[in-house]
């Protein structure tokens, strides 16, 4: 078998920046691209200590120094728990890279009879490696970025009603949801009905007018005895009783606008 080892350097060398780009854009290092470089350059050219013989845990450690030397060199270093989140980073970022190419090798270069695998002479080229591989990794940025402003609106909320039952559930922040009692100008949640349904008796309820897309009805509201948003007392919230689920991955709560100006 021969090896060019002007391709695996180049290859390596272009897989590394990627990679350090990757983790310069998704966790804001606004490191020098020379850094990067420097870094991507010293990853390729530690290649050589892959080809001697070494024990296998001795070569474990080895991958794991070299890495290490890395991102210091791309990122520099603060501390340990700095130097740390962008070796996880890095080694995530490169199981998810390695993963999407070799799925793409099995799709491209394999077919199959049920559990029968047979490879058929279609091979992925090192360019299309080297042109897929910032793509792969764009979409990566592109998905963690969605997830980090998804994750902003989430909250945990806890209910304790009149009878000191106790409900803890994760609650989404609508920004759509303004609803407030017209008379006491408080803030509405909204609490999926069947959450607390033949749980507790509603003492005293209020009817409260609202509009939907092409509705005008009434919702059921009432004061719990305390409500709590990450630990955090809210105070002069009443909770609405919504018939229907709000088909927002199992979310069962929609908080109020107004709780980002109280917490």
């Amino acid at each position: 078998m021969t090896i060019y080892i002007d391709i695996v350097f180049l290859i390596n060398f272009i897989i590394d920046l990627s990679l350090l780009l990757t983790i310069n854009i998704a966790l804001k290092r606004y490191s020098k691209i020379s850094h990067l470089l420097l870094s991507s350059l010293f990853g390729s050219i530690s290649l050589i200590s892959l080809f001697i013989s070494l024990p296998k845990i001795i070569l474990i450690l080895l991958k794991i120094f070299l890495a290490i030397i890395m991102v210091i060199i791309a990122f520099g270093y603060k501390n340990l728990k700095y130097t740390f989140s962008n070796l996880l980073y890095f080694y995530m970022v490169s199981i998810i890279l390695g993963g999407f190419l070799y799925f793409l090798k099995i799709e491209f270069s394999y077919s199959n009879h049920g559990l029968v695998f047979y490879y058929h002479g279609l091979a992925i080229n090192y360019v299309f490696i080297m042109l897929f591989t910032p793509f792969i990794l764009y979409v990566f940025i592109k998905s963690l970025n969605i997830l980090k402003e998804i994750k902003n609106y989430y909250y945990k909320i806890t209910i304790i009603f009149d009878s000191n039952y106790t409900i803890t559930i994760p609650a989404f922040l609508d920004t759509g949801n303004k609803l407030k009692d017209p008379i006491t100008n408080k803030p509405i949640i909204l609490l999926n009905k069947k959450l607390i349904k033949g749980k507790i008796n509603i003492r005293s309820p209020m009817y409260i007018p609202y509009n939907s897309l092409n509705n005008h009805s009434l919702l059921e509201c009432f004061k719990a005895k305390k409500i709590y948003i990450n630990n955090k007392e809210l105070k002069n919230y009443l909770i609405g009783l919504s018939d229907n689920s709000f088909k927002l991955n199992g979310i069962e709560c929609l908080l109020n606008y107004q709780i980002l100006e109280d917490i």
